[in-house]
């Protein structure tokens, strides 16, 4: 006589969330919140979008808000009643807004210049459904960075290698990035590029996540 399985565990998603960004880490922290993912990434000129509002005096919240909707938009239409996230962070120091490195000289750069001062991290979520902007959430975080020696910086550079170019500040507060900082304050998912636990709620609220 054989014996019956025992039924799989009930799964905590209903449906399928679109993730509109080719971001490893947003990808990963998805996941890891256990959403069923659908990756489309979105063709966006960012340095466009970034000099326009800069021309025009807008705030930083601003520039994350509108990238991440206009990512959003991007791909919503193609996937019909699905809900399409999409993310964006920007890096706040003395009124400068940072960009990812591109090489090492960008990093050593952007290094130089958060060295013993404090940052914010503006991270910026929006949801759309069939290209109806239905969510947005902007949450901050304040960094501080201690005096980096150049030894240092170039130590690190060598140690951390490509994933200096993969994050606005060149680092990975997760990582190695950490050796940089000696406060932070905030959210450890906003600063990872995204605020969750809101998102994690509005799914709850429609119905894609069980309560």
């Amino acid at each position: 006589m054989s014996i019956a399985s025992p039924d799989p565990a009930p799964l905590l998603t209903s449906q399928p969330v679109v993730l509109a960004s080719g971001s490893a880490t947003r990808r990963t922290m998805l996941e890891n919140a256990g959403l069923d993912l659908v990756i489309d990434v979105p063709n966006v000129d960012e340095s466009e979008i970034k000099e326009a509002f800069r021309a025009e005096g807008l705030p930083v919240e601003a520039v994350a808000e509108a990238l991440a909707e206009l990512k959003a938009s991007r791909v919503s239409r193609r996937h019909g009643l699905l809900y399409t996230v999409a993310a964006d962070q920007m890096l706040e120091c003395d009124g400068e807004w940072f960009d990812k490195p591109t090489n090492r000289e960008e990093a050593r750069e952007t290094l130089r210049k958060l060295s013993g001062k404090p940052h914010q991290l503006i991270s910026c979520a929006v949801v759309m459904r069939n290209g109806e902007r239905l969510w947005h959430h902007i949450d901050r975080a304040k960094l501080m960075v201690r005096s980096l020696s150049d030894d240092f910086i170039e130590a690190y550079l060598d140690q951390i290698g490509e994933a200096a170019y993969s994050s606005v500040g060149a680092y990975q507060l997760e990582g190695l990035g950490a050796q940089l900082f000696v406060s932070v304050q905030g959210d450890h998912f906003t600063i990872l590029g995204m605020p969750l636990l809101p998102f994690l709620q509005f799914l709850r609220l429609n119905k894609v996540l069980r309560t």
